[in-house]
């Protein structure tokens, strides 16, 4: 068995859940971050990072102002590199490493590309990657170490089960 699995699919299908669900299930040392939809007034005005151990950052915001943008979202660099990317080279003494996810707003830093290759290289990684083609985004789904699981509302409900099974 591949010991990297990354989920895929469309934007709100369930791939964070499965993460946080497969986590409460596990016995394992895991560290990393995941992302969270910011609202206000319900609506969706941007995205913070969450780190397992509990720290926080702006990944994405519709009033930022840098120069990196993905759609309406204003990309906070600063907080990719100092949060979601110091997560990842801190947990790789841990069983698992959660990386959520690798996306068009995580590739504009380029110490982030480098963490997730370290992670994959060095310990077992379970994480969600953007469905569009990129060349970066293509290599990793192409490595022979990693597995791509399509979220669907077919297979989401039992993707747990299935991810819990296989990091046993």
């Amino acid at each position: 068995m591949r010991k990297n699995i990354l989920l895929t699919g469309r934007p709100g299908i369930g791939k964070t859940t499965i993460i946080k669900r497969v986590l409460d299930r596990i016995d394992l040392s895991a560290g990393g971050f995941y992302t969270q939809e910011i609202r206000e007034h319900g609506i969706r005005t941007g995205f913070k990072i969450i780190t397992l151990d509990g720290n926080e950052g702006l990944l994405a915001h519709t009033e930022l102002n840098t120069r990196f943008r993905v759609g309406r979202y204003f990309v906070n660099i600063d907080d990719i590199d100092e949060i979601a990317v110091q997560s990842i080279l801190d947990s790789l003494d841990r069983d698992l490493i959660i990386i959520d996810e690798i996306g068009r707003m995580e590739l504009f830093s380029e110490k982030f590309k480098e963490a997730v290759i370290l992670a994959l290289e060095t310990k077992r990684v379970l994480g969600t990657i953007m469905r569009w083609s990129n060349i970066f985004t293509d290599s990793i789904k192409a490595r022979d170490d990693t597995d791509v699981i399509d979220v669907n509302l077919e297979n989401r409900d039992s993707l747990v089960d299935m991810i819990v099974n296989i990091l046993h």
